[in-house]
């Protein structure tokens, strides 16, 4: 039996008119937005690009070199206080008590490194060998292999000057041999042999410049200034930290990225995770493509994948439509049905897509075999329903799906073999969407008799109903992490529910949803935003926090019945009683002037 959840209208009011940046491919035709085609539009994008790249260089030259030293040890200790601050304040006091005695300890090592440095600059520069002998068999020097050489080069050196070749010969074979491949230039070390031959230092083409001891020992000590830095730092317990420091290094952060990004929301932002960096999202402002081909109005969409490269469409004229989602062509109408397409589906990777129809059937077909040349056979036909099946949705595995319908039941379908594993029975009326959880153990489902219930895959048993809405419950959407319900009904009304709490949240009005359609929502960009039709012929996009409209795509010809977001795609599309598919993009030329809106916390 088919029950009708459209307006009365016919086809006939299906949008004719074509722009200038249209293309025809037979009796189908993609319309581009009116003011710029695609590739206008591809061009406007980059040129926001580099604007937004000058932008940033005005407000930010680039630096030759890093703006501080990781590896400074005044940062390092600078760092550590901070962790410190954020253990006390948070109540970590035991963690922090532990973290501070090991500081301590590595500043009392790092005073007696201090020490040895200062002596062994000052042993250098007077020439005073054998505490520089001493010095060298520390801790502090003793892996420097670098400035081990340098040293014994210039006791070598000084040796050769005095004429003392006995010493130096020893010298040479003990200490400078070993060392050999830290010479610098690399053939220093076979003109320090040759010196035992000479009269002079300078007698050798490396040392030719060597201007004396007292300005050579200078030298040394400036070539290995970095390990050699006698700079005062003070001790960690004397600094003064400023309060909540480290929260105050984040937040700014967030704000630069926030104010440097290409577009600024309306409302600020909410920072959500500090471990990775803020990315704007762009809300849809622009037509992008319209795709016509189908004769009657479109139920359902789907992105056909977690990659979204194609577009898959249920219609009342028993088809399913897939498109090309960058070129607009249509790839394939899957054909069969004997009734209007009610709901279409597709597994993570789209290698399957499934529609459910008012013939009582479900139809599964291969995603990866689609193309206009031949005749689409599907991989299965499941049946069971009594009367017209409304929703059908895969489960997170891959190897099932549920389905709802006009007889009121679910039933979860093991498609490698076809056979219904179990029926869900409990609602009072025609069940309109079915979803399972992110885990896959629960099946949320929406029902004519304006309730919601919550299912146990393995028992069968409703564990959950919701009841606040006043009217017929057409869609049912989670988050990616399953804790918030999206849902929408027929009392004019979206609602967003934690489920932990059980309870709605918040309510998402303004647009149409009273008749005898299917309205749905979903979530849009990071989840951020709540996208769904309207009776009026436009798409609504809702902050999900202040529930106010940030943005209307539209109007199209009739009610739009679905709209969906892509993440990979940075799409959104819709599909309503006008028979045509459109997706929405992003366009930088349309932004309103606005001064941004900073947010006042991370």
């Amino acid at each position: 039996m088919d029950e009708e959840f459209e307006s009365g209208r016919g086809g006939s009011h299906l949008s004719k008119k074509t722009s200038e940046g249209s293309s025809l491919m037979g009796s189908r035709t993609i319309i581009y937005d009116d003011e710029h085609s695609f590739s206008n539009l591809e061009s406007i994008l980059k040129r926001e690009a580099l604007n937004v790249a000058l932008a940033k260089d005005a407000v930010l030259p680039k630096a030759l070199k890093p703006l501080f030293d990781p590896n400074d040890p005044k940062i390092k200790e600078d760092i550590i206080r901070i962790i410190i601050q954020y253990l006390q304040d948070e109540g970590y006091t035991s963690s922090s008590m532990i973290l501070q005695d090991e500081a301590n300890v590595k500043m009392k090592n790092m005073a007696l490194q201090k020490s040895q440095l200062r002596k062994m600059k000052k042993a250098i520069l007077e020439g005073d060998w054998i505490e520089v002998e001493k010095l060298c068999t520390k801790q502090t020097f003793r892996y420097q292999k670098s400035f081990l050489y340098g040293v014994y080069e210039q006791m070598y050196l000084e040796l050769i000057n005095g004429q003392e070749y006995q010493k130096a010969s020893s010298l040479l074979g003990k200490k400078l041999k070993p060392l050999e491949s830290y010479a610098f230039p690399s053939d220093g070390f076979k003109d320090l042999c040759y010196l035992l031959t000479c009269k002079s230092v300078n007698d050798a083409a490396t040392y030719q410049n060597w201007n004396g001891v007292s300005a050579t020992r200078e030298a040394l000590v400036d070539r290995f200034s970095n390990i050699l830095d006698l700079e005062s730092r003070e001790a960690m317990a004397h600094v003064n930290t400023p309060p909540k420091r480290l929260l105050d290094l984040i937040e700014q952060a967030f704000q630069f990225q926030v104010q440097n990004g290409t577009y600024h929301p309306k409302v600020p932002p909410k920072i959500g995770t500090v471990l990775e960096d803020y990315e704007c999202f762009v809300l849809p402002n622009a037509l992008r493509h319209s795709f016509r081909g189908h004769r009657g109005n479109i139920k359902s969409i789907a992105f056909c994948g977690e990659e979204g490269q194609l577009i898959v469409s249920g219609s009342s004229d028993n088809t399913v439509g897939v498109w090309d989602t960058e070129t607009g062509e249509n790839q394939a109408f899957l054909t069969g049905h004997t009734a209007r397409v009610w709901d279409v589906a597709t597994t993570r990777r789209g290698e399957l897509i499934a529609s459910c129809s008012g013939d009582g059937s479900v139809r599964l077909w291969k995603g990866s075999e689609l193309n206009l040349e031949s005749n689409q056979t599907p991989e299965a036909i499941l049946k069971g329903h009594e009367g017209d099946v409304y929703t059908v949705y895969f489960h997170p595995g891959g190897n099932h799906l549920v389905t709802g319908g006009y007889d009121k039941t679910l039933k979860l379908y093991d498609i490698r073999t076809g056979q219904i594993v179990r029926t869900f029975e409990g609602h009072n009326s025609s069940v309109s969407r079915a979803i399972f959880n992110p885990r896959g153990n629960l099946i949320i489902s929406g029902s004519k008799d304006s309730t919601i219930k919550c299912w146990d895959v393995l028992s069968g048993l409703c564990v959950k109903t919701f009841s606040s809405h006043l009217g017929e419950v057409t869609s049912v959407e989670l988050n990616s992490s399953g804790s918030m319900l999206l849902s929408s009904s027929k009392d004019n009304s979206n609602r967003l529910w934690d489920l932990a709490l059980g309870k709605p949240i918040r309510r998402y009005k303004e647009h149409q949803n009273t008749s005898k359609n299917f309205i749905r929502s979903s979530f849009g960009p990071r989840e951020s935003v709540i996208i769904g039709g309207s009776e009026d012929g436009f798409v609504y996009i809702w902050d999900r926090d202040t529930k106010s409209v940030v943005q209307k795509l539209g109007p199209c010809d009739g009610p739009v019945y679905n709209a969906q977001w892509s993440t990979k795609q940075s799409l959104l599309a819709s599909c309503g009683y006008d028979g045509v598919v459109r997706t929405w993009c992003f366009n930088p030329s349309q932004i309103e002037p606005s001064t941004p809106q900073m947010p006042n916390g991370s």
